[in-house]
Order: structure tokens, then C-alpha cells, then sequence
């Protein structure tokens, strides 16, 4: 009897404790919040005991004084706009002082107002919703089949995101993959930004379809501990993904905040924040969360080994995406942490080679391009080097995951295949257009071009030694050599490919229109009209000494691709040498595009060598006979 008395005792105590750990961290939600003067703090105070429970509970196992430790449990806030308790769960744990935790939105804190990695515990930047749930999928993946290891991700979702598609697209593919160590705890406080969700309080409406999606459920009070620390046992002894449902209200522990409309993203006034803070009842801000630490295990180490050669023919004919394919194949000795993503398009991306070769390696993605990109994104986080394949096109639909990766950090390499108008008969659906542009825009990102398969590998080495976004841009036909394999390709650069002291106009290509732009020079020769060809196979960055050196003495210069005009290679030649007194004459697809045949829609877009020669006789003032 006193055995079970003593257990009752600790019992009471433990749950004592988190209940203190819970009121002191809502006291640092309120004390940052108010003190910044913006905020969520309403979203924070809902998911506060859920994450007392999980934190502090013993469920979560990390080193804080480790965070790259390979077997640390990985904690996403997806509804990032909780950042307030996020930060309060590391002060709690006395890894951020209340000092640190007043600096919450001012410039220059890493304790920005939506978690990004200038803070040391944040994974991944969040806030654009919808998206935590496909990265951590993404850290489940690397755990349960790269690195073999126990940890678990748990990612905090907010009901109001789980309209977004992308959250049913990574529903769906970790029951595929049977990531039982991936458990979201859902926030369902009612409330979103302008009032009630689409289901509001109505637990059994997610449970019914997260359920019917093959995930494990569990309904609970998200505010009763005695509800909540069984909840967490039952989710780590599950065979499948797990989905605490949990039923709370915004603006928890605040009479006057809680399950009130109009206060979603508004922090309290000073007089406001002593009321609530009193409110609270007794707050211990000496009281600090003890983390459970993690079993000391690490991956097995893969060996590193180096990189096969590759050789092609004089002549021949490779398409560039096949080229892409057999490169990451033959790449992986030397960069054992390749991992090969595709959008159910494996065998006209050519990803297929490397699935071939490496199926351990390989997942397959189907079509849901929003989650492959945030399960890049995860597996990037725990140290792989994600190479994600898809058609050039497809990849907008993805653009935000996209572009917040960025801000993550991300070792993320793209390969878009089947751009352009040069793709032919399947039409405009099928054609990217648009994504040069779009890889552009990434702060320090890298835009690659390759216009052969010697070119394409050796750019494929440049993408996976470099660490940041690459994208690579692979075209449909097939394309003859026009590199030597010894040929070296860096970062920046571009080829002078045919040149002579008369040149007066200059073309620079890449891809499938440098091909145009050799042939325009073979035909402008016979008419004794010379014209530099310029291959500009790395559109971002550009060398500018580089081409300007490449350029030296022409009058003239046409840039020619097959993409939209706007954001384009001729905008980024034209923005390189801004301030130089060389006209820039762009070519590109200005028309919208239709089905056709490759050359058709070359000639019907003006981008074709028919289009370079009349461009180039115009520019010296001749005319055709």
C-alpha cells in the first residue's frame, strides 16, 4: 500500500510540475508577445499543455546541447505563427533566458516571428501553412529507411492549415510509407484568423478523414494532462502514423482571451498582459523542464568512394534528362548522400536509372509535388542531399515549399525536364515556361542549363558538390555532343563556342536553342555574315567579367531561349551587363504556346535559326532576296 501511495505521490508531483511548466510558459508567451507588440500569442496559449506534456513529459528525447545529434527526436511547427510558444518552451528549459526571449521580433534576434533557422532548435522556417507536416514526413522517411534510427518527428499542425491540399498529399503518402515514427499533434482551437474554421470544434470530422487515410487517431482534451500523457504513450506504440486530435481553445488560461473572435495575431497592451498574467495563477520562473535525453545511437557510416567516369560518342545524340538520370547514378559513390525524389515521372525525368540502381535510395514521390518538395526539404534537414525530378512545369506548383526552403537553408537539387515550346505536341500544360524565372528569384540560388550530356553530367557534379538550391533545366530530344568529356563546367561560366576577329553580333543560348544558334551561324558563314555563339550554360550566377570578356568587340548582341521573355536568360544577360553600351536584342517564346512539332513551334515563336537569321540580317540592315 505505501508502494502504491509513494507512486500516487510522484504521480501528482510530475503532473504538478508540467501543470507549472505549462503556466510559466504561457507567462513567456504573454511577456514576449506584448513586449514585441505583435504576435500570435491566442494560437500559443491553446498548444501550450500539449507541448508541456511532450517536452517535459519525457516523450521528446533531445540534446540541447547537441542538435545535430543524429538520434534527437525533431519538433516542426507547422502553424509556425506559434513562435511565441515555441521560444517558451526553450526558455522553460532554460535554453533561452527571459532577457533573450524580449527580443522576440526585433531585427537582428534570431527569435524571428515565424521560427527559421537562426534559431538553434527551429528545423525548418515555417509559417506559410500547411507545410511542417511534409517536412517532418521527410525526417520520418530518413530515419525509418536511410539512417535505421529510433527518433521520432513530431510536427504541430493548426486546424485552420488542414485545408490546405499539401497536407493531405504527405496524409497520404506517410501511410504509404508506413512512417508509424511521424506523429502530428492537431491544435483544433476552432479558431482562425477571421473566425471558425471549416469544421470548428468537430473532432470526429478529422478524425473521420485522417482515419479513413490509414493513420492511427486519438481524440483527446488537449488541456487534461490525464488525457494527454496517455495519449503520447499509445502514439509511440503505434504501427502506423499517428494523429493526436486535439481539442482545445484559443487563448487558453485567459478568461478574457479564450475562444474569443478578433484576437488572432494581436498582442495584449501592457495593462492587458498584467491582467491575463495574474490570471494565470502562481508562476515559478525559477522552475525549469528536464528534456529526456536520446539513446547515443548513430547511423552506419557509408563509405565514400569515387565517381565512375562516363564517356558518349562523337555524334551522338543523348537527351539531356537521360544524361541527368545515369550522372546522379554514377555520382553516388563519391556523394553517398544522395537521395533520388520523383513526381511519378521517373521514366521521362530519367530518375529511373538511378531507382535502377540504387532502390534504397529512391522514393517515389507520385503526383503530389507540394509534399515532394517539403520531404525534400525534411531529408535535407538531416544531413542528405535531395536531388527532386519532375517536368520543368510542375515544379510552380510547388514554388511556395519552393522558396521556403530557402529560408531553411535547403541542400536541395531540382531537376525540371521537358521545358520549353521544344517538347512538341503534348501543349502548353505540359511546358515549362516559366521556370527560369521562378529558381531565379531564390536569394543565392544556382540556375543550370545544359545543352549536351557531357554537359549535363559535369554540371550534375557542380549541383551536388555545391551546397544551396540548384536548379537544373534538362530538355526532351535528344541533343548531339558537342563537348569533350575532360570539358570543365563551373559555376558561373559560359562557353565561347565559335568566334572570330569580324564578329560584329553575338549569340548567346543555352539548351535547346544553342543548337539553333549553331546552325544560324553555319548558314550566316556561308553568307559571309560571322556571328559569336556564346553557350551561357549556368544562368544564375553569371561570371559578368566573364561575358563581358566573351562579348569583346561586338556591336551586337541577341540572346535566344526557349522560355517567357519576363525573368528569363535574356533578362538575367541584360541585367549582368546593365550599364554597358551593348544593345540586347531577346529572343523568346512571347506567344502562347500550342501543339505542334518541335521545329513548328520553334519557328512559330521566333526563337528558331530561321528567327536568328533574320534577327542578325535586320541588325546589319540586310534583307533576304
Amino acid at each position: 500500500t505505501g508502494g502504491e501511495m509513494g507512486s500516487k505521490k510522484k504521480e501528482m508531483t510530475d503532473k504538478e510540475k508540467l501543470e507549472g511548466l505549462a503556466r510559466l510558459m504561457r507567462f513567456y508567451i504573454l511577456m514576449a508577445s506584448t513586449e514585441a507588440g505583435s504576435g500570435h500569442p491566442t494560437s500559443s496559449l491553446s498548444a501550450t499543455d500539449l507541448m508541456a506534456g511532450l517536452i517535459f513529459g519525457g516523450f521528446f528525447r533531445y540534446d540541447p546541447d547537441n542538435p545535430d545529434h543524429p538520434n534527437n527526436d525533431r519538433l516542426i511547427f507547422s502553424k509556425g505563427h506559434a513562435s511565441p510558444l515555441f521560444y517558451a518552451i526553450w526558455a522553460a528549459a532554460g535554453r533561452i533566458s527571459e532577457e533573450e526571449l524580449l527580443s522576440f521580433r526585433k531585427m537582428g534576434s534570431p527569435l524571428e516571428g515565424h521560427p527559421t533557422p537562426a534559431f538553434r532548435y527551429a528545423e525548418a522556417a515555417t509559417g506559410s501553412l500547411g507545410q511542417g507536416l511534409s517536412i517532418g514526413a521527410g525526417m520520418a522517411l530518413n530515419a525509418k529507411y536511410i539512417d535505421k534510427l529510433p527518433y521520432r518527428t513530431w510536427v504541430l499542425l493548426g486546424d485552420s492549415e488542414m485545408a490546405e491540399g499539401s497536407q493531405w498529399e504527405t496524409i497520404q503518402i506517410a501511410a504509404h510509407y508506413g512512417l508509424n515514427n511521424l506523429i502530428g499533434i492537431l491544435d483544433v482551437n476552432r479558431l482562425g484568423q477571421r473566425g471558425e474554421t471549416m469544421y470548428g470544434h468537430d473532432l470526429n470530422a478529422y478524425e473521420l478523414r485522417i482515419s479513413a487515410f490509414g493513420w492511427e487517431t486519438i481524440v483527446i482534451d488537449g488541456h487534461d494532462l490525464e488525457e494527454i500523457i496517455p495519449a503520447f504513450e499509445k502514439a509511440m506504440e503505434s504501427d502506423r502514423p499517428v494523429m493526436i486530435i486535439a481539442k482545445t481553445i484559443k487563448g487558453k488560461g485567459v478568461p478574457f482571451l479564450e475562444d474569443r473572435e478578433n484576437w488572432h495575431g494581436k498582442a495584449l497592451s501592457r495593462e492587458q498582459a498584467e491582467e491575463a498574467i495574474r490570471g494565470l495563477g502562481p508562476v515559478d520562473r525559477s522552475l525549469r523542464g528536464a528534456i529526456a535525453p536520446p539513446l547515443d545511437l548513430r547511423p552506419e557510416p557509408v563509405p565514400k568512394g569515387e565517381a565512375e567516369g562516363f564517356s558518349y560518342s562523337p555524334g551522338e545524340s543523348v537527351a539531356t534528362r537521360k544524361a541527368y538520370g545515369k550522372a546522379i547514378t554514377r555520382l553516388f559513390p563519391e556523394f553517398p548522400d544522395i537521395v533520388a525524389l520523383d513526381g511519378e515521372v521517373s521514366n521521362s525525368t530519367y530518375a529511373e536509372i538511378f531507382q535502377q540502381a540504387r532502390p534504397d535510395r529512391f522514393f517515389e514521390m507520385y503526383i503530389a509535388e507540394q509534399n515532394m518538395v517539403g520531404m525534400a526539404l525534411g531529408l535535407s534537414g538531416r544531413g542528405k542531399i535531395p536531388f527532386v525530378s519532375t517536368f520543368a512545369a510542375f515544379f510552380t506548383r510547388a514554388f511556395d515549399q519552393i522558396r521556403m526552403s530557402r529560408y531553411s537553408r535547403a541542400n536541395i537539387k531540382f531537376c525540371g525536364s521537358h521545358a520549353g515550346v521544344s517538347i512538341g505536341q503534348d501543349g502548353p500544360s505540359q511546358m515549362g515556361l516559366e521556370d527560369i524565372a521562378m529558381f531565379r528569384t531564390l536569394p543565392d540560388s544556382v540556375v543550370l542549363y545544359p545543352s549536351d550530356a557531357v554537359s549535363t553530367e559535369r554540371l550534375v557534379e557542380e549541383a551536388a558538390s555545391h551546397r544551396g538550391i540548384v536548379y537544373l533545366r534538362t530538355t526532351r530530344e535528344a541533343t548531339p555532343m558537342i563537348y569533350d568529356k575532360d570539358e570543365a563546367f563551373p559555376l558561373g561560366g559560359c562557353k565561347l563556342l565559335k568566334r572570330s576577329d569580324e564578329d560584329s553580333i553575338a549569340v548567346v543560348a543555352a539548351g535547346i536553342t544553342l543548337f539553333e544558334a549553331l546552325a544560324a551561324h553555319d548558314a550566316l558563314k556561308e553568307d559571309g555574315i560571322p556571328l559569336r555563339v556564346i553557350d551561357l550554360y549556368c544562368i544564375k550566377p553569371i561570371d559578368r567579367q566573364l561575358l563581358r570578356d566573351a562579348l569583346a568587340g561586338v556591336s551586337h548582341l541577341i540572346t535566344v531561349e526557349d522560355h517567357y521573355e519576363e525573368g528569363g536568360m535574356g533578362e538575367a544577360v541584360r541585367s549582368c551587363l546593365a550599364g554597358e553600351p551593348l544593345p540586347v536584342h531577346s529572343l523568346a517564346v512571347k506567344k502562347v504556346p500550342m501543339s505542334g512539332k518541335p521545329e513548328e513551334l520553334l519557328a512559330y515563336e521566333e526563337i528558331s535559326r530561321a528567327a536568328i537569321i533574320r534577327k542578325a540580317k535586320e541588325i546589319l540592315g540586310r534583307r533576304e532576296a
